[in-house]
């Protein structure tokens, strides 16, 4: 196992530099420059020649790819243009808020769409089946910005019962626990809404399959109660594309929580990255991508490793 996790770690890296070389000529490509919004009102050629020196702004493309590749390999991200702090403390400032919504979504959705999606497999084009799969087409065919603009008009504006943004009430002096739980409901609730919808119709199918196995059979014949029919014998070979699902899912959530944090005016690493591009912060953008493009190979790891632990006839 450790050899195979060393030979997965050696082959991404090709993957992880071709990410950062598309990124980086994606973002220069696009229109603007962060010169001019830096200077504003005091844009002058001969300003914004001296802050493109100063940025390493006027040096050719390549070299200024070499210099930021050759940084990153050493950890340092570079300074953020805007926020002239380093883009590593930026980053550590608004991880920890992000991991929260999307750890506690995809915890949350896994176990729903664990339990949805078997229940609608053993009850097969029944009402509650075809009921849950008109609700689970609704939510997976949302838009996560758009569903996230919808739980804010219809629980803080016609229900005020939840806040429609931020991470505490800042009016207090001494937000509780209570009060941070009730500002993560909604971004956690629209993650997890688009998450479970998906996940709940491959789990169905995936179950449904299981369900026509012989084991299953020899199971029931031997008198085995149907929870444990389902929930497992079925459910440990069921969940398998679930586990697929779970490394995939991690750059779609973080993505996610790009809009999620926009619309919550949530204080995470989307948010970070959603302002960075509306300055042409380049440091920040290149560092938040880099670091979702190593979250997507790690995640793709972590559902190998899971996959020998749940069906042990996987060897690597």
């Amino acid at each position: 196992m450790i050899k195979y996790i060393i030979r997965r770690i050696l082959q991404s890296i090709p993957t992880v530099f071709g990410v950062t070389l598309l990124s980086f000529l994606l973002i220069h490509m696009v229109p603007g420059s962060p010169v001019r919004i830096l200077l504003g009102n005091h844009y002058t050629p001969l300003r914004a020649a001296e802050l493109s020196k100063t940025l390493g702004l006027n040096k050719p493309l390549w070299e200024q790819y070499l210099i930021w590749l050759g940084n990153i390999v050493r950890g340092n991200f570079g300074f953020s243009y805007t926020y002239d702090k380093s883009v590593v403390s930026l980053m550590f400032q608004a991880l920890p808020h992000t991991i929260v919504i999307v750890v506690v979504a995809v915890m949350l959705a896994h176990v729903f769409a664990v339990f949805l999606g078997s229940v609608q497999a053993y009850f097969e084009n029944t009402k509650f089946d075809q009921i849950a799969t008109v609700i689970n087409y609704f939510f997976y065919s949302m838009p996560t910005f758009w569903l996230a603009v919808l739980l804010v008009i219809f629980f803080s504006i016609d229900l005020p019962w939840l806040p429609s943004g931020g991470i505490v009430n800042t009016q207090l002096s001494n937000p509780g626990f209570g009060d941070w739980i009730s500002h993560l409901i909604l971004p956690v609730g629209a993650l997890f809404l688009v998450s479970v919808a998906g996940w709940a119709r491959y789990m169905r199918s995936s179950m449904r399959e299981a369900l026509l196995q012989d084991y299953v059979r020899t199971a029931r014949m031997k008198g085995a109660h149907e929870f444990r029919v389902i929930f497992v014998h079925a459910l440990r070979n069921s969940i398998l594309p679930l586990i697929t699902l779970f490394g995939l899912s991690l750059p779609s959530l973080l993505s996610g929580a790009l809009f999620v944090e926009e619309v919550f005016n949530y204080p995470g690493m989307g948010l970070l990255y959603w302002d960075a591009v509306n300055s042409r912060d380049y440091p920040i953008i290149m560092g938040i991508t880099v670091f979702i493009g190593l979250v997507t190979v790690l995640g793709n790891l972590i559902a190998d490793i899971l996959y020998s632990l749940v069906d042990p006839r996987i060897q690597y």
